[in-house]
């Protein structure tokens, strides 16, 4: 992550910064900074192509402090260096008061007091050497922990959709933002010293600032974002807390509640902390992957932090390869069904993967893997299919192909081949094309071998429909013309070949015929009949 490059020497792990190019980012170079004060850690953003509803503004403030008005005081750099720790608390005890943004001329002097307050702190605490010490840590923590620090109020709209509608701003964030920016200059600053400050930035505080990822506010979770990871980064002791913290908030979301806002911004952290696991990977972090990281594929609301989870899934079969073949289920177990959307998404993570494979691992995953494939080749669905397709540019996966050639071409061949004659949209035919070209080009031999069973296949299975058909319209006219009573159903309603077919195909639907013999023996069972008293009776010669 970018930013102040804090050392964390004595840490089991360090904290590298998050990769903004590449595979794992869409291929997308990714912004250095959110604003002046707030860098992020690995940016994603999702495009929309039309405009929405304009932003509606809300406050989760329920009480706010009216009763006492606010007294300009003097300015931090006009008083002498030995008294400007003391008037630093003062203005602190002056920003933890909040105010009614709802009224937009109510207590506009007291709010303005509090806005340059805050600038000023920030400038403070920015430029002057030595400005933090120990006694404004306190001061510090409790002024952010009264305006963060809130109940979130629930949606304006009971049919939120993240995807589509525009998020509920923060009507209080003129002050909110200067005083998030105020905590991150805090964190950043060389004077900081994590051993005093571990005092106040407890279990309990991180607990809060964690909750407070479900706002819709997207810049508010833009500072919290950045502001954890500084923590992360600070507090060696905090640092597994967090972590579990943040896995009991996944599984809430996937199996509980499906919805939180905070998903994305959540997964950026996770990204960079991946990155710096120490190898081996230890126990706990594979059981984060398979129980909490992949079911995350599962929620509807996928396409709001897939990027980031994808990145997350990367870093992990990057560091230990051995992890690719449960990968590989988990994907396949929660492969979309009904939603093209979602099935181009997993498409594309599975090419990222794939980006990154050791041939080794791509064996054993070669079976299930292509399979899937073809049935995506397949799909009726041109974007769906032609995704799947474009694998074949990919010259790192091509060059795999290649070498296990003789296991993925019988897999692959028939989908293709199919496809090549009947599907409707054209340009995955000439796909189709280009992909039999290149198998061609590959194994030559067993293309031939291929083409020549596949079509024999295809005879074979033509005239199985046509004796089926056959079989069906004899049945539908024996239902419309039965034979007389006591008259036997002759063998030519079951032709020797369709007989054949039957028994081959094991079905015991249909009796058997039974051939006379040559003293006009048995007769067919089709022409037993039951008497009025239960007994059977055949006609008699």
């Amino acid at each position: 992550m970018h930013g102040s490059g804090h050392s964390l020497t004595g840490a089991p792990h360090q904290i590298p910064p998050p990769r903004t190019q590449g595979a794992a980012t869409g291929g997308q170079q990714l912004s250095a900074t959110a604003n002046q004060f707030v860098d992020k850690i690995d940016p994603f953003h999702n495009k929309r192509g039309t405009s929405r509803r304009l932003r509606i503004n809300n406050s989760s403030r329920y009480n706010v402090d009216s009763a006492q008005e606010l007294v300009q005081l003097q300015m931090i750099k006009d008083v002498p260096t030995a008294e400007q720790p003391a008037l630093v608390i003062e203005k602190l005890v002056q920003c933890q008061h909040v105010f009614d943004f709802y009224d937009p001329v109510a207590q506009l002097k007291c709010k303005e007091i509090k806005r340059a307050a805050l600038n000023e702190l920030i400038d403070h605490i920015t430029s002057t050497k030595g400005a933090i010490v120990e006694t404004i840590y306190p001061a510090v923590i409790k002024m952010v922990a009264k305006n963060i620090f809130r109940v979130l109020p629930p949606s304006e709209n009971c049919e939120f959709d993240p995807e589509e509608d525009e998020p509920t701003l923060e009507v209080s964030w003129p002050h909110l933002q200067l005083v998030y920016e105020l905590f991150l200059r805090f964190l950043e600053s060389p004077d900081f010293q994590a051993s005093i400050g571990k005092k106040y930035i407890d279990q309990r505080f991180v607990l809060k600032l964690l909750d407070l990822f479900d706002s819709e506010d997207p810049r508010e979770r833009d500072f919290l974002k950045t502001v954890l990871h500084r923590i992360y980064g600070k507090f060696l002791g905090l640092r597994a807390f967090i972590r579990k913290h943040i896995n009991n908030m996944f599984l809430r979301f996937v199996y509980e509640t499906d919805s939180f806002n905070g998903v994305g911004e959540l997964l950026e952290i996770l990204g960079s902390i991946i990155n710096g696991f120490a190898l081996p990977l230890k126990q706990e972090h594979k059981v984060f992957l398979v129980k909490v990281l992949l079911p995350l594929h599962k929620p509807k609301c996928l396409s709001l932090y897939h990027a980031q989870l994808a990145y997350c899934v990367v870093q992990f079969i990057e560091k230990d390869s051995s992890l690719t073949p449960q990968v590989f289920e988990a994907l396949l177990k929660f492969w979309p069904r009904t939603c093209s959307s979602k099935e181009v998404m997993f498409l594309g993570e599975v090419e990222e993967i794939l980006d990154i494979i050791e041939p080794e691992q791509f064996k054993k995953i070669i079976d299930p893997l292509f399979r899937q494939l073809a049935k995506c080749v397949s799909s009726p669905h041109f974007q769906v299919a032609e995704r799947a397709l474009y694998f074949w540019n990919n010259e790192y996966i091509l060059s795999l192909i290649e070498d296990t050639s003789s296991l993925v071409m019988p897999i692959m061949f028939p989908a293709l081949y199919r496809i090549s004659k009947e599907h409707w949209n054209q340009t995955i035919v000439a796909l189709v094309y280009n992909v039999l070209k290149t198998f061609m080009e590959m194994n030559g031999k067993l293309f031939d071998e291929l083409t020549s069973t596949y079509k024999g296949e295809r005879i074979r299975e033509k005239q199985r429909e046509k004796d089926r058909d056959a079989f069906w319209k004899k049945m539908e006219a024996l239902e419309l013309n039965p034979p007389p009573e006591g008259k036997e159903v002759t063998p030519s309603l079951f032709p020797e070949k369709l007989t054949d077919y039957l028994k081959k195909d094991g079905s015991n639907a249909v009796p058997q015929p039974v051939a006379a013999a040559a003293g006009g023996g048995d007769k067919s069972p089709s022409v037993v009949k039951k008497t009025s008293t239960g007994s059977d009776t055949t006609p008699k010669k």
